[in-house]
């Protein structure tokens, strides 16, 4: 049985392929538009799913769609009359792109897909997300919490789950959203809204928090429950395209900081402030949750499940046992999560939880596309590129070797990574002992702000003795403490914490291999990892835009495949 899942329209676009409810393949439609965070309808991700698995429309069984369009419009005009006349040209702008285009999804599915006559079906917004977050774990019953901007009217959610069987019991309603509050801060701090979330958490380890006090008092009520009430005298997004207004700047005594602008401590101490206000809602919800579910395990959904910071707070802080969060737990995972719901909820069929954990990660992420060493090769001659071939332990040696003498690495191998993170198959690899890596990587390789950190890919077996950390964080969505920040200084923020991503043997065996081959070089079992690309586009796809990497940034080698290209060559 085959079950295609879509999101789109919003950000982050992508579609799912399942098979009897496994993953076979998933993956964002910018991978192949080469638009970071592409809107559009998926037509490019849902033909490679097709292509990948050799199916045709007509035998998909049936397709989800990861929320419901009529509900969400819904919400739009209910929001654009209660706030009249302010928000018209707002309204004239997102109105007509719903009336001609994005009621009319189910058109587009069967245009695109000629052939298919099954059955598409339109869960909730946030039940996508609690599908993903609680199908995606190893739990048999568990809390479920789900956080993010706003899906049609919810923002936030939580509920219980057990074996195929889903129930979101209470929520919180827009405008009152905690993704919201944190992207009003994203963009006064001047960042883009659903880009720079990340960037915010960044920064804020350079700061204080400064302003909590004022931002409890003045932007938002929060409870002992967790929920939340947000002052919109201070807020934009209800009747404009921008998230704060004039009375939000003067209330921080400074203006909106441009993209450009060199960010100050003011903007740090800001920045860590509206950080503290987010992990304290989330810890009140959960330990209010806990209280009422009286279970062990929690699932996390939404994009805010994308803050590794507070998910560190709820695993350290919260009374919850075990915490799961999938490894693209906003939009683009609800590819996944409302092809979940159609097959395990809707269409009630068993679920079987997966024993082996590393095989559960494998099949959770590996599962875009791949090249062979055919079609590399075969690029590489069209274009008359040198290069030299390995074996697999030449390569594995050879690559490590080079790592341990300051060369940065282009490690391009396998199937492509689901979800925003490079997880060891589209990845920049560096020595995380040399204190200027960071530096050489943000300024050189990446053209990035310079607050930007980045992350240590550790031995499964080691984590505990490098952070302060006793469970897998195979999805770098844990940013826990440095327990040897000596030892490796390029992946230690300014805060004294990694973004960390753990490797077993067997859910990345190649990976593992070369972390191994490098720990025997160096005695070190950690090297840097961040994503095949450079700022503004998507991660790389093809072995041409891998290779381009080389020609526009100051990398020194690309192994892709068995096939090693110099710089210098």
């Amino acid at each position: 049985m085959y079950t295609l899942g879509i999101s789109c329209y919003y950000h982050d676009s992508a579609a799912s392929l399942l098979k009897d409810g496994h993953v076979i393949s998933a993956v964002e439609e910018e991978r192949f538009s080469r638009i970071k965070f592409d809107d559009g309808f998926p037509k490019l991700a849902i033909d490679w799913c097709l292509k990948n698995c050799g199916i045709t429309p007509d035998q998909i069984d049936s397709i989800a769609f990861y929320d419901k369009p009529v509900l969400k419009f819904e919400r739009l005009l209910d929001n654009y009359i209660s706030v009249a006349p302010r928000g018209l040209h707002s309204f004239l702008d997102v109105i007509p792109k719903w009336l001609h285009k994005r009621l009319w999804l189910k058109n587009d599915i069967k245009k695109h897909l000629k052939g298919f006559d099954g059955e598409i079906i339109f869960p909730e917004h946030h039940i996508s997300h609690a599908a993903y977050s609680f199908f995606t774990s190893p739990f048999d019953e568990s809390a479920i919490l789900t956080v993010d901007g706003v899906g049609e009217w919810t923002t936030a959610s939580f509920g219980t789950a057990n074996n195929n069987r889903i129930q979101l019991t209470n929520d919180i309603r827009w405008p009152h959203s905690i993704g919201l509050f944190y992207s009003a801060f994203t963009y006064f701090l001047g960042f883009k809204v659903n880009e720079g979330e990340y960037k915010l958490m960044g920064l804020s380890s350079y700061g204080q928090p400064k302003y909590y006090d004022l931002i409890l008092d003045e932007l938002i009520d929060v409870k002992d429950d967790g929920s939340i009430h947000l002052n919109m005298k201070y807020f934009a997004f209800t009747y404009d395209k921008v998230m704060t207004n004039a009375k939000f700047a003067k209330l921080f005594g400074i203006s909106r900081r441009n993209g450009d602008e060199e960010a100050r401590q003011i903007h740090f101490d800001i920045g860590a402030s509206a950080q503290k206000v987010l992990e304290t809602i989330i810890l009140k919800i959960a330990n209010h949750i806990h209280k009422e579910t009286s279970m062990k395990n929690l699932c996390l959904g939404g994009g805010v499940g994308l803050n590794g910071v507070a998910n560190y707070r709820l695993l350290k802080e919260s009374p919850f046992e075990n915490i799961h969060i999938p490894p693209s737990p906003g939009d683009a995972g609800s590819a996944i999560g409302c092809a979940q719901y159609l097959y395990y909820i809707h269409q009630k069929n068993q679920r079987i939880v997966e024993v082996d954990n590393s095989k559960r990660i494998h099949e959770n992420v590996y599962v875009g596309p791949s090249f062979s060493d055919d079609e590399i090769v075969s690029f590489l001659d069209d274009e008359k590129i040198q290069y030299q071939k390995l074996d697999k332990i030449s390569l594995l040696e050879k690559t490590a070797k080079l790592i341990s003498e300051g060369n940065i690495i282009g490690w391009y191998q396998g199937k492509m990574e689901w979800g925003p993170r490079a997880l060891g198959n589209r990845s920049i690899l560096a020595d995380p002992r040399d204190a200027n890596m960071k530096d050489i990587l943000n300024e050189k390789i990446k053209h990035r702000e310079s607050f930007r950190p980045f992350a240590p890919s550790v031995l499964e077996e080691f984590s505990s003795e490098y952070f302060d950390i006793d469970i897998p964080s195979p999805y770098m969505l844990m940013v826990a403490k440095v327990k040897k920040p000596e030892k490796i200084p390029a992946v230690t923020h300014v805060d004294g914490t990694g973004r960390l991503q753990t490797v077993s043997k067997n859910s990345n065996p190649l990976y593992y291999e070369l972390i191994n081959q490098f720990y025997k070089i160096t005695g070190i079992p950690v090297i840097i990892n961040t994503s095949m690309n450079v700022m503004g586009e998507p991660i790389v796809n093809t072995p041409k835009q891998a290779y381009s990497m080389i020609l526009k940034t100051d990398m020194d080698y690309l192994m892709m495949g068995s096939y090693m290209i110099s710089k210098i060559l």
